[in-house]
């Protein structure tokens, strides 16, 4: 069947993101979400093209089934129909136990290699900006199959080197010497994976296999090639990209407003 997509104008960028985003999950996933778009996203997911994923909510609910979209994973509608109802210790259990397959993360800045940070801008004991911290994202990061992140684009936050490493990527310092290594070697028995996608509000980027480098995928309708690199601080790989990103279809739409977020709580 051919795809209705909405043409430009016809939506927002938060559109765009939500249903970039819920084209990452495959069907039968476990997913983690946290707050806002990943919720969003995953919700959209179910009603789509992943009917038998599983949601986890931070907040300690697994396989709920939300009529509509909570205002937070600590909201009561999270527990609606949901197979377990407990806290973070099980919740996080959950990743520990290799169970979940796709995190969605969000971070500050973050660098070529996926390391992302969420901690702080500047040096950490004078920093010039302190962020909340960690939260979940580094332990998200690196025990679910892999993580997509979600983030604004600009060159202060796409970054050669990040200011501080709160959450991993595929190339991390192995302490105590510091050297650079893969993560694979970092982690040893525990590797599981990694970043696999970063979806901004201009494009998508997906990681190389072999080097960990981020590489460009797609880029977003009304914007260019050249409207991403002047969004980065690195040299990126753009002999990968695909085209423009997929928009949403006008049925993605309407599941968003009137069936995912109908009050309006994070859609505006």
């Amino acid at each position: 069947m051919e795809k209705n997509y909405a043409k430009p104008g016809e939506y927002k960028v938060i559109d765009l993101l939500a249903v970039a985003a819920a084209r990452e999950v495959n069907d039968g996933e476990v997913v983690f979400a946290g707050t806002g778009l990943p919720m969003l996203a995953i919700m959209l997911a179910q009603k789509t093209t992943a009917p038998n994923s599983y949601l986890i909510y931070e907040a300690g609910t697994i396989d709920g089934k939300s009529l509509h979209l909570p205002a937070s994973v600590g909201d009561a509608r999270c527990v609606y129909q949901a197979a377990v109802a407990s806290g973070l210790y099980d919740v996080f259990g959950q990743l520990q136990r290799g169970r979940i397959d796709l995190g969605y993360l969000g971070g500050a800045e973050i660098d070529m290699y996926g390391n992302v940070n969420t901690t702080v801008i500047g040096d950490y004991t004078k920093p010039q900006i302190r962020f909340p911290g960690s939260g979940g994202n580094p332990d998200i990061n690196s025990m679910a199959r892999r993580t997509v992140f979600i983030m604004v684009q600009e060159k202060r936050r796409f970054r050669e080197k990040v200011d501080y490493i709160t959450s991993p990527g595929w190339r991390v310092r192995k302490w105590p010497g510091g050297q650079m290594v893969s993560r694979q070697e970092a982690f040893g028995k525990t590797f599981r994976g990694g970043p696999s996608a970063v979806i901004s509000n201009m494009a998508v980027f997906r990681f190389d296999e072999e080097t960990g480098l981020m590489y460009l995928d797609t880029v977003h309708p009304g914007y260019t090639v050249n409207d991403v690199l002047n969004n980065v601080d690195f040299q990126l790989d753009v002999s990968r990209v695909k085209g423009e990103t997929e928009p949403p279809t006008h049925e993605e739409l309407h599941i968003l407003y009137h069936e995912v977020d109908p009050e309006g709580i994070f859609l505006p």
